[in-house]
Order: C-alpha cells, then structure tokens, then sequence
C-alpha cells in the first residue's frame, strides 16, 4: 500500500522545513511513503528547499491560483503516481506529522475512505475567541448541510483512500476543505474524524485575511454546494417561504373585502399575487435544479470511471517502466 503526503506551498521557504521533519518515514501498514508538494506560484525559493529535503515530487503553477486548485492539482498528481491513500496536510507547520498514522489507520483498516484530523480548537491558544467560535460555528453548518458529523469543516489534515479522492470534485475557488466534505455527506462516502495535535503558531494564516472575509467566502462556499447537491430541497424551502407569505397578504385582504373595506387594499392583493407568482417559480426553479442534479450525478459517475481508466492506466505504465529499469 503506497502513502503520499501532499503539501500545498505557496512561498513557504522558511516554514517547509519545521513541516517536513515532523512527517513519518514508516507506518504500520504503508509499504512506501513518498511526499509531494503543489508549488502554487511561489517566488521564493520553496522548490530548491523542498528538493533539498528530499521531497519526491513537485507540481508547480507559473503563477498563484490558490488553495482549492492546488489541492485538486496534487491530488490528480498523487492518483497518477498511484497512492493507494493520499493525506493532506499544510505547509505552516499547523498540524503535527506524527499524527497521520492516526488518520491513515481507518482506511487501511477498511472502515473509511474519508478522515478528517480534528483541531482541540477551544484548546489552541493562537486562536482568537472570535476565530473558534466562526470554526465551530462554520462546522456546525457544514455538519446540517452535509448530514454528518464532522467536528472541525475547515481542517486541512485529513486523508483520503484512492477511490474517494478519484470522485472528488471543487468548483469554487476559494477552499476545499468545505466543499467536499458537503459532497461526500452527500453522496454517502464513508468518513469519520479522529482528534489531532497542533503546534504552535509561526506565521499567521493567510486563508483567514479577516472576520468579514471569512464568513463571506465560505458562506458563499456553503451555499453553492448545498444548492448543487440539494436544490429541490433548497429552491421549495425558499418558494414555499414566498407562497406562504403571499398567501397570508391574500387572506388579510380576504377579510378586509368581506368587511367591506377591500377598496382601500388593492395594493395588498397585488402584492400577494406577486409573492404567489414568485413563490411557485421558485419551486419550479427547484424541480429544474433537481434534474440537472441528477443528470450531474450520472455525469460524476462516468467522470469517476474515465478516471479510474486514466490513473489505474498510467500507474500500469509507471510501473512498466520500474521494472524495466531494474531489469
């Protein structure tokens, strides 16, 4: 069974180091350990630092396109060069290596494809109070709109075994740490979290810049994927609202009419009709929604199996090659 620890970079000459001297060179389990970093446009000197460390393999973009596409982009790399399991972890040094045997061993077990490390969060002492309580707050709502029970949403130390991360998708641009827990929960991909250990802090996060910010960008997150993987549910929430209300204009325009005072209340059954018409296009909205949802499934479906063709090809390839060199 091969391991890839995946790590994205982006100008982390100075922290890479601390990072790769805490990552295991053996677990209990794992036949090779390989390590791999995304250089995501970095202009110092993150390469010839992880190549002088003796990381295995760098993908690098000619400029920065941030942390969801560097993930995608190492996780294409780690399935080409055929990891059985790939963990995640960042290159600041926030979570400590020795901890991934603890979220690799319920996917060599058998029981999960999906691990997530979960942060003491009320624990670690360089975040703010209003920094834990947008991380529980933020996990609580990934928890509803993904049906699990996922602990810490925003961790980035988590693991995936080979079939899970081939079905894995990110359409926004901002994290993916969100994202696809939403569709795994979704999709029912078995996934659990274990508790992890943090170190201390030695340079600040540059995917939390602000308050507003955050809850902006993964509000928006949230919402974009509950909406892909549950419109109908989303879109008749909405409309029935709007219908509702609609509705209950009418009925008080109903009683001022039977009293004989409808003349001064126009307004209030055109406003009704307008809510009733918007309300019942929302849910027509939301059936549309649902089928293009589940034409997007079938489409998953063979998007996973011309991937599992293209890698499980390539890795018959690479290790045509291997045994070729030996020879």
């Amino acid at each position: 069974m091969k391991l890839i620890v995946q790590i994205p970079c982006y100008n982390e000459e100075n922290t890479l180091p601390h990072t790769f001297k805490d990552l295991p060179n053996f677990i209990e389990g794992i036949d090779e350990i390989e390590y791999l970093i995304i250089n995501d446009g970095s202009t110092d000197n993150t390469v010839e630092v992880a190549k002088s460390l003796g990381i295995h393999h760098v993908v690098s973009f000619k400029q920065n396109k941030g942390l969801a596409a560097g993930f995608m982009a190492g996780i294409d790399a780690c399935l080409r060069l055929g990891a059985d399991i790939i963990v995640n972890t960042d290159a600041d040094n926030q979570y400590s290596g020795s901890d991934i045997k603890n979220i690799v061993k319920p996917i060599i077990d058998g029981q999960y494809d999906i691990v997530i490390g979960s942060r003491p969060i009320d624990d670690t002492e360089h975040f703010s109070k209003r920094k834990k309580m947008l991380q529980h707050l933020g996990s609580w709502v990934v928890r509803k709109a993904s049906n699990t029970d996922i602990p810490d949403a925003p961790s980035g130390f988590r693991a995936y075994s080979r079939k899970a991360a081939m079905k894995l998708n990110v359409i926004n641009h901002y994290t993916y740490t969100l994202e696809t827990i939403i569709q795994a929960g979704q999709d029912k991909i078995a996934m659990t979290s274990v508790p992890i250990k943090t170190n201390p802090e030695i340079r600040k996060s540059r995917l939390f810049k602000s308050i507003g910010n955050y809850i902006k960008r993964s509000s928006v997150t949230i919402i974009r994927a509950y909406m892909m993987y549950k419109p109908l549910k989303f879109f008749c929430l909405i409309g029935l609202t709007i219908f509702i209300i609609g509705l209950l204009i009418a009925l008080r325009f109903l009683v001022f009419f039977v009293q004989g005072n409808g003349a001064g209340h126009v307004q209030s059954i055109l406003l009704s009709v307008l809510l009733l018409i918007l309300g019942f296009q929302t849910v027509i909205t939301g059936l549309q929604a649902d089928l293009i949802a589940s034409n997007r499934k079938l489409l998953e479906d063979i998007q996973y199996r011309v991937r599992k063709l293209d890698y499980d090809s390539e890795v018959k390839n690479l290790k045509a090659e291997k045994k070729y060199e030996t020879d």
